[in-house]
């Protein structure tokens, strides 16, 4: 396995603004910003790479192939947090299960019960007075208790995630450039995360709704 340079890995550093302060809860708590890189720091490979407020490296994705049926979110430190499984219903809505640790891709998931279940919203098959939702996160496999919507645009990297009570619970926002500096586009942008809101569980939305909208 062959990683990044140190030049490039400095540079992954430098997108994380130390000047960056955390964000203020409605409450006066402190919330969690993560900046978040659309790039993996192995070579050959896709994925993502998160850096905390701290300037460390907090989570991280590592794909060998180019859309994989599933994923792995990682802890700096490369240890498994969730298993992103892509499932298809009915050959025609898709829908992804969200497993705690690593699951193998050839082995009976049926014996491990998924966390969470999202699906994407599908504007064009249904009609919805709600024209906002990009995604519906649901407990377990079951689709009758939706725990959180996502709703804006993952594209323009605008998204707020509510939870039943329409409570934000997260943002994803746009990294603004430096002035007079390079801008940093759509491959680099900001994770809001509020104070009773678990950040791996965040970022595995952004894995989701990546793999939804890009």
């Amino acid at each position: 396995m062959m990683f990044l340079s140190k030049s490039k890995t400095r540079a992954v550093h430098h997108y994380h603004d130390e000047r960056e302060k955390d964000n203020k809860g409605d409450d006066g708590e402190a919330s969690t910003s993560l900046t978040v890189w659309t790039k993996s720091l192995v070579y050959s490979c896709s994925g993502f790479t998160v850096i905390g407020s701290d300037g460390g490296l907090a989570y991280r994705v590592d794909n060998y192939t180019g859309r994989p049926d599933q994923t792995i979110l990682m802890d700096g430190s490369g240890n498994p947090i969730f298993t992103i499984c892509r499932r298809k219903k009915l050959r025609l809505l898709d829908y992804w299960l969200v497993y705690e640790g690593e699951v193998c891709k050839h082995s009976n998931n049926d014996m491990q019960k998924p966390m969470f279940c999202v699906r994407k919203n599908m504007r064009r098959l249904r009609q919805t007075k709600v024209d906002d939702v990009v995604a519906y996160v649901y407990c377990g496999v079951s689709e009758n208790r939706c725990m959180y919507v996502v709703e804006g645009s993952f594209t323009h990297r605008s998204c707020k995630i509510l939870d039943e009570s329409r409570r934000v619970v997260a943002e994803i926002r746009k990294k603004e450039g430096l002035p007079k500096g390079a801008s940093f586009g759509l491959e680099v942008f900001h994770l809001i995360i509020k104070p009773d809101f678990h950040c791996r569980f965040a970022m595995a939305i952004v894995l989701l709704l990546d793999q939804m909208y890009s």
